[in-house]
């Protein structure tokens, strides 16, 4: 697996999210590393409309800020998805399945933050890989 470093660090403290886009593909779900601290980590994920991700959970709360696009939240315990558009902010309670839909027209664009090292869990009932997930997809 390829090292990933993250945008922002000690010495690069700014980033831009068009500077980003240009570089991601524009027809397929992908994420890069905006921060990685001793505490915290937090990725840009872009996916294009029905593509969903996996259902998993994490030990940690997780949070998103939408930059683009709208995306439906399925997170264990809610009636029914929560619909986020750019502008929203989702938190998603540690140890709750989860998984989005990313809906409409256009590229969907969060900011994943979490813990540092925290990652997908499957070993709960409900939980499911999606086939055409790749090694890094797993760190938001």
């Amino acid at each position: 697996m390829a090292v990933r470093l993250p945008l922002l660090d000690t010495g690069k403290l700014q980033a831009h999210l068009d500077e980003l886009l240009e570089k991601g593909p524009s027809d397929a779900a992908w994420s890069e590393p905006l921060i990685l601290s001793d505490d915290i980590q937090a990725f840009v994920i872009a996916h294009p409309p029905g593509t969903p991700n996996d259902t998993h959970y994490h030990e940690h709360d997780e949070w998103w800020v939408v930059m683009r696009g709208e995306i439906n939240w399925y997170i264990e315990g809610e009636p029914g998805p929560i619909h986020a558009r750019a502008g929203d902010f989702v938190l998603c309670p540690k140890l709750h399945n989860h998984h989005i839909e990313p809906v409409g027209t256009e590229m969907t664009v969060r900011i994943g933050i979490n813990s540092r090292g925290e990652f997908h869990r499957y070993d709960r009932p409900g939980c499911r890989s999606t086939p055409w997930r790749t090694e890094t997809d797993g760190k938001e």
